[in-house]
């Protein structure tokens, strides 16, 4: 008897302590909760930390973020105002701002990230496809900085810029915002990731930025040869210059030096008889040297200067 009497109390403490247990749960600053009785909502949601207490057993308990989350679209295929196709691929940060709300439009994070999905890619689509190409990639018209002076068309087109990118997205915060507040949910921000061309358009425009660097290398390559040809030109004309003048210089050279020569010759030659005649002598035997070989064959009269010595070499 006294056994079942204290099995009876230990039941009876665990009950209570059950009970307890069941009645109390503790709400952390990084959670919201939403009390549901057999399946519905009761009361309004529970925000603030602490301990707070509920029915136990009928009453259950549903915890949502408080935090920031994060929304990471998939990449789409988007085409603009202007027939471009372009990848776009988004990023957004949500709340949860009315978690009454959100439990009974929604249920769970899972289900909202599907709706986020559905909502701001098409929102996205929408804003992209009524705006040219160049509104998307660029924020303001801030001049481009060339490396040269060439300027492509399309460099032209994308000089104006009546919205930009920033304008874009704040379109499509300020439509995606209304439609999200309704499931409970805040959309804080929105931003565009990365915009990207499809890979045919990519390929094309990789191959017309190839033709025009070329076209550009090309300008370069003909206006460096069009200088190296003048400064070639110039060089000649001025090594032909030099050389022309120091042809000229060494003529003149050698005019005064023969000049002096024959001055020194005639001076030796009217000296005396004895000097003249080994003048004539010495000249005569260098008119040798240059006019006679083993292969020549020399006609002279008997009475020719250059034959005296020939004739008589004692004369």
């Amino acid at each position: 008897m006294q056994k079942n009497i204290q099995t009876i109390v230990y039941l009876a403490i665990a009950a209570v302590v059950m009970t307890i247990m069941g009645a109390t749960y503790v709400v952390t600053e990084m959670d919201q909760v939403v009390i549901t009785q057999f399946g519905k909502p009761v009361g309004d949601p529970i925000i603030d930390p602490g301990v707070h207490f509920k029915l136990p057993y009928i009453q259950n308990i549903h915890r949502f973020e408080k935090r920031f989350l994060e929304w990471d679209g998939s990449p789409n295929q988007v085409p603009t105002r202007d027939k471009k196709f372009l990848w776009v691929d988004l990023y957004a940060r949500w709340q949860i701002s009315d978690p009454l709300l959100f439990f009974q439009r929604l249920r769970d994070e899972r289900s909202a990230q599907s709706r986020l999905d559905d909502i701001l890619d098409g929102e996205t689509r929408n804003a992209i496809a009524k705006h040219d190409l160049v509104e998307i990639v660029r924020n303001s018209n801030r001049e481009f900085e060339y490396s040269d002076d060439t300027v492509t068309q399309e460099d032209a087109e994308f000089s104006n810029v009546e919205k930009g990118r920033q304008m874009i997205t704040n379109e499509i915060l300020q439509v995606a915002s209304p439609r999200l507040a309704g499931l409970g949910i805040a959309l804080l921000d929105l931003r565009l990731k990365r915009v990207n061309y499809v890979e045919e358009v990519r390929t094309a425009v990789y191959e017309r930025m190839i033709t025009e660097r070329v076209q550009v290398a090309e300008k370069f390559r003909s206006e460096g040869q069009g200088e190296a040809s003048k400064i070639l030109g110039d060089k000649e004309r001025e090594l032909s210059r030099i050389q022309s003048e120091a042809a000229r210089t060494a003529e003149e050279i050698k005019g005064k030096a023969d000049a002096e020569a024959t001055a020194i010759y005639a001076a030796a030659y009217n000296r005396n008889a004895s000097t003249r005649e080994f003048y004539q002598f010495t000249k005569s035997l260098e008119t040798y040297v240059q006019i006679l070989d083993p292969k020549s064959t020399l006609l002279l009269s008997t009475d020719s200067d250059l034959f005296k010595y020939l004739r008589s070499p004692r004369q």
